[in-house]
């Protein structure tokens, strides 16, 4: 295949062990080959719609299921832009960046954030949340399960449980973690995923459940806001009428990598990540490297590593000599982190130890 002058190609053996976007598998890449109809006017647009968005029940749940045409951080902005009205207080809990990021988005819809957060080694705190939740009132709360930069999981049905309890509807980034290990689903009333991590399609498309309590306080008021106003999507499909044009290949690309994670089973994809997750961090402790922020809570789709000052020389040297793609820590942490991500296609122990081996020799 020839390059066109100034676009070198990308590499056919080059591994991509990123936590998102991950690698996109030859069946999703086939599939979004295929000529589109057009999403605006023609039936059968939206009868495929309705059947994605039913196979995408079987890994969120029975709650309604929206596909918003833009990237993961497109879900965060709309859920808060769809919920929060001016005046309301929300209660965003954090222990990381995406956590505390919330904040911004609900301070754009004119809320009041209250950020109950923690130090991003720790998990989020709970009795912190609780004493909040006693003795002031709050209309949303917002949280993370997996914080991506810091390969942290968060034990969210706890905190759950609270916000149960006081009636605050919660919303939860489940970007990094949904399509690879178990989320709570049931218990969240807003839960966000995005195409370019666990479902190992292309970036472009958030996917997100909402629950019969979120579209009620949804449709209490208007938003300033098309683009990231979840209302119109109830009807969508059954209107046969999206508020702007989808985005019809990457949506074919969703429905194969769908169908890929459901033939394969469930269950069975959360093992094969359970067992990328675990050689990865037993290859790192051989290497004498320590997991970020410890081993308590370790994600099964992203792994932290502490290598000093050395992440961004590291994440150079594997990309020009072995051909991996590795990612570094974000903000502070930037060159503190170097992070591997074994989600999706790449949860796989002979990418891990491909991976682990061309480590083990930069390191030395």
């Amino acid at each position: 295949m020839a390059e066109r002058a100034g676009v070198p190609r990308m590499s056919d053996d080059r591994l991509r062990m990123t936590p998102g976007p991950t690698e996109v598998p030859a069946a999703v890449r086939e599939r979004m080959s295929e000529p589109t109809p057009n999403p605006d006017v023609e039936p059968a647009f939206f009868e495929f719609y309705r059947d994605l968005t039913a196979k995408l029940e079987a890994i969120y749940g029975d709650d309604d299921i929206a596909i918003l045409g833009g990237e993961g951080i497109l879900g965060l902005e709309a859920a808060v832009a769809s919920l929060v009205e001016p005046g309301d207080r929300v209660l965003c809990i954090a222990n990381g960046l995406y956590g505390e990021g919330f904040a911004d988005f609900v301070d754009m819809a004119g809320g009041e954030a209250v950020v109950c957060d923690a130090p991003w080694r720790d998990p989020l705190d709970r009795e912190r949340v609780e004493a909040l939740l006693a003795d002031e009132s709050f209309d949303v709360a917002t949280l993370v399960h997996c914080e991506t930069p810091t390969g942290t999981v968060n034990d969210i049905e706890p905190i759950l449980d609270a916000l149960e309890e006081h009636g605050v509807i919660s919303v939860v980034d489940a970007v990094s973690s949904l399509g690879g290990t178990p989320v709570p689903t049931d218990r969240i009333d807003v839960c966000l995923g995005a195409s370019q991590k666990c479902f190992s399609a292309p970036p472009g498309l958030t996917v997100c459940s909402i629950s019969d309590r979120a579209w009620e306080k949804i449709e209490s008021f208007e938003t300033d806001s098309l683009y990231t106003d979840l209302e119109p999507w109830r009807d969508a499909a059954a209107d046969e009428w999206f508020p702007y044009t989808h985005l019809a290949s990457n949506l074919y690309g969703l429905d194969a990598a769908t169908d890929l994670l459901c033939e394969e089973g469930l269950e069975s994809v959360f093992e094969r990540h359970e067992d990328a997750a675990a050689r990865c961090r037993e290859r790192a402790a051989d290497l004498g490297l320590s997991l970020y922020p410890d081993e308590a809570t370790p994600s099964p789709t992203v792994t932290a590593l502490e290598v000093g000052e050395s992440a961004t020389a590291l994440q150079r040297t594997l990309a020009e000599n072995h051909d991996i793609v590795l990612a570094t820590g974000l903000g502070d942490l930037e060159d503190d982190i170097l992070r591997i991500g074994h989600m999706g296609h790449n949860a796989r122990v002979d990418r891990v130890d491909r991976t682990m081996d061309a480590l083990a020799t930069v390191l030395e």
